[in-house]
């Protein structure tokens, strides 16, 4: 039985929320934490998961059955920059369940409904033009390196990707750019939306938040974002299958671990 916590106290949009130092432990016990919160509400929240790891494959068909093989690796990367704002129904319930409350599949989309809902509305925005941002600098990229040989097929492509020095100026150049879109990512909402969900803020304090969590803690921030990368990386190996445990897992973990980084008791 889950102990009901006092009420988190509302403040005001302008107020900055206090950050911690936080340390490895806390990157472990967040974990341990999103797990346990996925076996308590892993039956309400299958359906939903499930669905992130049913988009990837149709994104894989898509671009395979419309020759736009190039895009797939990009989409697959870039889809994982629109996680956050999937998470946001999993820090919903990972609230609730802290707070010894109803926490069912029903209240996952609550956050939307709530009096934060412009503004993760407009977080979720964003995000979407980083996406497309993130799609137009790897389309760049390919054209610039490996589109000047004109692969006409995937088989072709994997070829000429490791044989050819524009192959490795791809993969040299396209992980340089994923990576600075993952950590622009990351940074910006790690807290942002924990902290849109659990009180009334602005966009602009949320993100800033963020921001400065991200600069007093940059060491573990870093390996947060490591064992995102990974978990999500090994979730996609086969078709996408153990993205279904890996999203609501991270998702609670993220919440847990934005428990620690901002204190919620001022």
């Amino acid at each position: 039985m889950v102990a009901i916590a006092p009420a988190t106290p509302a403040i005001s949009s302008r107020e900055a929320p206090v950050i911690r130092d936080i340390g490895r432990a806390d990157l472990y016990w967040a974990l341990r934490e999103g797990w346990s919160d996925f076996l308590e509400k892993r039956g309400d929240i299958v359906l939903v998961a499930i669905l992130y790891p049913v988009l990837m494959v149709v994104v894989a068909g898509v671009t395979l059955g419309d020759g736009l093989f190039p895009l797939l690796l990009p989409l697959m990367a870039g889809l994982s920059l629109l996680g956050p704002i999937v998470a946001v129904g999993f820090y919903e319930l990972a609230r609730r369940r802290e707070e010894g409350r109803d926490a069912r599949w029903v209240h996952f989309l609550d956050p939307f409904r709530g009096p934060s809902a412009a503004q993760i509305a407009v977080l979720g925005f964003s995000l979407g033009l980083l996406f497309l941002a993130w799609i137009g600098v790897a389309w760049a990229i390919y054209q610039a390196t490996l589109g000047t040989l004109r692969p006409a097929d995937l088989a072709t492509f994997i070829g000429l990707l490791f044989t050819t020095s524009e192959g490795w100026q791809l993969i040299l150049f396209g992980n340089l750019a994923g990576f600075a879109f993952a950590a622009i990512t990351l940074v910006t909402t790690l807290v942002s939306f924990p902290l849109l969900v659990d009180r009334p803020v602005d966009f602009f304090l949320a993100v800033q938040t963020s921001l400065r969590a991200a600069r007093r803690n940059p060491v573990e921030v870093a390996i947060w974002g490591l064992i995102v990368a990974v978990l999500l990386a090994l979730a996609c190996i086969p078709l996408f299958i153990g993205l279904a445990i890996a999203l609501p897992v991270l998702g609670y973990a993220s919440w847990h671990l934005y428990t620690r980084l901002v204190d919620r008791s001022v």
